[in-house]
């Protein structure tokens, strides 16, 4: 007959996640002294007294222990510990990250091959301070690639008849099939000496003709990043995102004098652009067409564009504390599609810019209305707490009235 001396008040608390037990056993023998071991195991903590008044429940075997009585109010603690042979890995450390420095004057081919022989888990090529006369576009095309520069002293100079985007994010063709991952560009000043380019594309045939020659393009790339960066006279836009682009931030970017737009978005989705100077673009300051769903534009200025927004096939956007002065026509310019059929022109489906919201708008001193609406199509648009003053067509255009909801 087995006994067990009650146990203590206070029941201690079992946490099973400090327990791992790996075999199987019928008969435990000769265990007198497990009762004197272990007592602490990670939070379970019992008297040695519990340990103490078993040890002929020790020695019996998991069946007799199943088929014993134990009276009602007595607690009996049985701690069973094996030998488990431990084998730890050595520590291996995390290889330190790629990161290879170019001097001033070192030529676009090189960096490109120096871009291309990162390894696979990727790396940074950081150019120094002075000027890279580029003569072919800088591809990054690999996932876990940087390309990083000293600030606004880096200068990347199209060189005179080069006809070609600075640099690329994505494959370099004209329908990447793959998306490219974890890019990131920053710390630049791109010059795309715009006015000793003759044309606008890449190249007039074949891969590279849709192309065309931005300060950046980025095409088919997620979750990556341009910071610190200014694209000035380039010969298309300045930063120009299109053709599927997912969870792309983009931060503190100047964009002044290209030949278009200073930022331009197609196919583009879940994105962040924050922090943005553009300003002289005899196009629009940002471009928004042919899909551009989802994203947050915040904390922009834009000075003296033709126009301060161009909004076509974009919906469910938001647009905060965008201050827009001195467009040669509209501030904000809104617009749907058209294709011609046999009753006259009538809007292509999902082209309308619909469920938007702008708040904290300024629009001042545009050359038409504030805010235009061109199209019947686009509606639900939302602005709260908007500030025009001095257009010359007042604050609002609206192709029919309550197009927008103020609030």
């Amino acid at each position: 007959m087995t006994t067990c001396e009650p146990g203590p008040a206070n029941h201690p608390k079992l946490n099973i996640a400090h327990f791992a037990i790996s075999a199987i056993f019928k008969n435990v023998k000769n265990n007198n002294k497990l009762a004197e071991i272990l007592l602490v195991v990670g939070d379970i903590k019992m008297g040695t007294g519990i340990g103490r008044s078993c040890p002929t429940l020790m020695k019996m075997s998991l069946n007799q222990i199943w088929g014993s009585k134990v009276a009602k109010n007595m607690f009996c603690a049985c701690l069973l510990v094996f030998p488990v042979a431990c084998v730890v890995a050595p520590q291996i450390s995390a290889p330190k990250p790629v990161v290879v420095t170019l001097p001033p004057g070192t030529t676009s081919a090189k960096i490109q091959r120096t871009l291309d022989l990162l390894p696979e888990r990727g790396g940074s090529v950081v150019l120094s301070p002075g000027t890279f006369e580029i003569r072919q576009p800088i591809v990054l095309q690999r996932d876990h690639q940087t390309l990083r520069g000293s600030g606004m002293a880096t200068i990347l100079h199209l060189a005179d008849g080069a006809n070609c985007p600075v640099i690329i994010l994505g494959k370099p063709v004209n329908h990447p099939r793959s998306t490219v991952k974890d890019l990131r560009v920053s710390d630049l000043f791109i010059d795309g000496n715009r006015s000793h380019q003759t044309h606008e594309l890449w190249r007039l045939r074949g891969e590279g003709s849709e192309i065309r020659n931005n300060g950046i393009t980025v095409q088919n790339v997620s979750d990556s990043q341009v910071e610190h960066v200014t694209c000035a006279r380039c010969r298309s836009g300045g930063l120009v995102t299109t053709l599927g682009v997912r969870r792309l931030t983009v931060r503190d970017l100047n964009a002044f004098d290209n030949e278009f737009d200073g930022l331009a978005c197609y196919q583009t989705e879940d994105c962040l652009f924050t922090g943005l100077r553009l300003y002289n673009n005899p196009g629009a300051g940002i471009s928004l067409d042919l899909a551009f769903n989802h994203n947050i534009v915040s904390n922009a200025i834009l000075i003296a564009n033709d126009l301060g927004i161009f909004m076509r096939a974009s919906r469910d956007n938001r647009f905060n504390n965008i201050t827009i002065r001195r467009s040669q026509h509209y501030g904000v310019f809104m617009a749907h599609s058209e294709k011609p059929t046999g009753r006259g022109w009538q809007p292509i489906p999902r082209t309308e810019c619909v469920h938007n919201s702008f708040t904290n708008l300024m629009a001042s001193n545009c050359g038409s209305a504030g805010f235009r609406v061109n199209n019947t199509t686009c509606t639900n648009n939302i602005i709260v707490a908007a500030h025009f003053h001095d257009n010359v067509q007042g604050s609002f255009s609206l192709v029919q009235p309550n197009l927008v909801n103020l609030q």
